[in-house]
């Protein structure tokens, strides 16, 4: 994020805080708790939304050199990434061209050959063919014609985004925009590394994980004894970039900023950025990382989703991602840590999500199921959640929510 803006959105939180005021939608909503059961929608959003749209498969630093890879099977179509000799990411379906069995079932690596178990067939990191066992006795085939389906792939501002139908295609800053496209390179995500990371297949609708990260208003509650004691709990900015948002939740550390000149403001010690990518993507710069959280639909039932988390942190090691707006007590802090005690807190803030917010979005679902429930309410506090269903409703060809 810019340094004016870092400001500006700083400069509002306080003004929040000292108001006692809040973002305000200008009104409730109330949605129909089967856009979380009903399996036409489910259906209609696994079509639209995960078939045919650009995913976000990870960041630059989840393929850190050439040969790198990893496998993506969360979607209908498997997916291996690869960053071949040229350092050129690219991604395939993970599919060999004889009989369509996966070629690398490994989550991540380091490879130059990817062999299929079945019949040996053998493929590089730009998807050509290169081995044929028994070519003779199998016939004559042109492998130029018969590499790795390749998915239409891009990498920018550190993210890694492909799609996941052959016929498909990616454009980052269309998909983005242009505002947030510049925003996202001023965060230089690029420089990231991977730390580590978890994946929670949870009893609730893809969209109930989605919408526990659109508000601050039960941090004093449901994370009373977590979060609450690092976060203050219903003041939040938030801003709209057409299908996708951002909200910056406030911490407490923020009242530090009244001590400092604002040359010396720093965005990440003072809240937490909360970006939405439509679909199905959080994305989370820390004071020290980066937390991106991605929600699938389960194949089977509406009524359950599996969340997948990553962890990266700054730099290619602690000390290296150096900023003049920390100040010097916090950076020392962060230059010291070694990665396991990083990997502790970020698993540690993991934890939260799964065994406070999915617990709560698990009892939602319930009810949703039952039938008994017929609407939920989205308050004036709570924007995200607003933007979150009507840009959904709007995608599915559905009326919007009215505003009460």
């Amino acid at each position: 994020m810019e340094r004016n803006e870092q400001v500006s959105q700083i400069k509002m939180l306080l003004s929040r805080l000292d108001s006692g005021t809040n973002v305000d939608a200008g009104g409730v909503r109330l949605n129909p708790t089967s856009s979380y059961t009903d399996p036409i929608v489910a259906s209609s959003e696994r079509d639209l939304f995960f078939r045919g749209h650009p995913q976000l498969l990870g960041l630059s630093g989840d393929l850190p050199e050439a040969g790198s890879f990893f496998t993506a099977n969360d979607l209908d179509t498997r997916i291996l990434a690869t960053r071949d000799d040229d350092g050129q990411f690219r991604a395939f379906v993970n599919a060999c061209r004889h009989r369509g069995v996966a070629v690398e079932e490994q989550e991540s690596g380091n490879k130059r050959r990817f062999a299929c178990p079945f019949h040996g067939w053998s493929y590089d990191s730009r998807g050509a063919l290169v081995g044929v066992p028994k070519e003779d006795h199998f016939g004559e085939i042109d492998k130029d014609s018969f590499g790795l389906i390749e998915l239409s792939a891009q990498e920018k501002y550190g993210f890694l985004f492909a799609n996941p139908d052959p016929s498909g295609t990616v454009d980052i800053d269309e998909l983005l925009g242009t505002e947030l496209s510049k925003e996202f390179e001023a965060w230089n995500f690029g420089s990231y590394s991977r730390l580590g990371g978890d994946r929670y297949d949870v009893d609730c609708n893809w969209k109930l994980a989605m919408d526990t990260f659109g508000e601050t208003y039960h941090f004093n509650y449901l994370h009373r004894d977590s979060l609450a004691t690092f976060f203050q709990g219903n003041v939040q900015c938030y801003d709209t970039y057409g299908r996708h948002h951002r909200m910056i939740l406030c911490k407490k550390a923020i009242h530090e900023m009244r001590e400092w000149s604002e040359d010396r403001w720093d965005i990440t010690v003072a809240g937490l950025p909360v970006y939405w990518i439509f679909p199905n993507s959080i994305v989370m710069p820390s004071d020290f990382g980066l937390y991106v959280v991605r929600a699938y639909p389960d194949e089977e039932t509406p009524s359950r989703h599996t969340s997948v988390i990553s962890f990266y942190v700054r730099g290619d090691r602690i000390g290296t991602a150096r900023s003049n707006t920390v100040a010097p007590e916090r950076q020392a802090l962060l230059d010291t840590a070694p990665l396991e005690v990083l990997s502790e807190v970020a698993e540690g803030f993991a934890a939260i999500i799964r065994d406070e917010d999915y617990v709560a979005s698990a009892s939602q679902q319930r009810s949703a199921n039952s039938g008994a429930v017929e609407h939920v309410m989205f308050g004036r506090n709570e924007p995200a959640l607003h933007h979150y269903h009507n840009t959904y409703r709007a995608a599915l060809g559905q009326e919007p929510l009215p505003l009460i």
